[in-house]
């Protein structure tokens, strides 16, 4: 299975969510707190070109947010790619 990572706000409702469903499918991801480290955000939109979070990783592979995990047909395949 695919590493997966994500940049979260505790406190985002969308972060929330998507750690929700990655939680039921066993995934137990690296988690980035851009509230604890705060420089870290500049990272995640130079990766990513975005600004919002969550931000999500699949190998090196980048999902999106947590609407773009959400649309994803076959999250366990893609997981095991």
């Amino acid at each position: 299975m695919k590493k997966v990572t994500i940049y979260i706000k505790p406190a985002c409702p969308f972060c929330k969510k998507a750690l929700v469903v990655l939680k039921r499918l066993g995934v137990e991801p690296r988690i980035i707190d851009l509230t604890a480290q705060p420089t870290l955000k500049q990272e995640m939109v130079t990766i990513t070109g975005r600004t919002s979070v969550p931000q999500i990783f699949f190998g090196n592979e980048h999902i999106g947010g947590c609407d773009d995990l959400l649309r994803l047909k076959n999250i366990e395949e893609k997981l095991n790619e």
